[in-house]
């Protein structure tokens, strides 16, 4: 990461994610994964904040946002 530039990558709600795995079906860079059965979790280190994943989840409890 450089310094003092901000990246936009995925940011899931955890307690709202209903764990469907449409998310995981169509991240690009595979950055996101299912656990325990029961919630979704975003590897920031893959993440590019391309936005699929919000496009696709049917809660809506995804969003893309700037960090630094």
């Amino acid at each position: 990461m450089n310094p003092g530039r901000s990246l936009k990558k995925a940011v899931i709600e955890q307690h709202s994610c209903v764990a469907c795995g449409c998310c995981v079906k169509v991240c690009p860079r595979k950055a996101i994964e299912i656990l325990g059965g029961i919630m979704a979790r975003v590897n920031w280190e893959q993440c590019v904040g391309c936005g699929k994943c919000m496009k696709e989840c049917p809660a809506s409890v995804i969003t893309i946002q700037e960090v630094c």
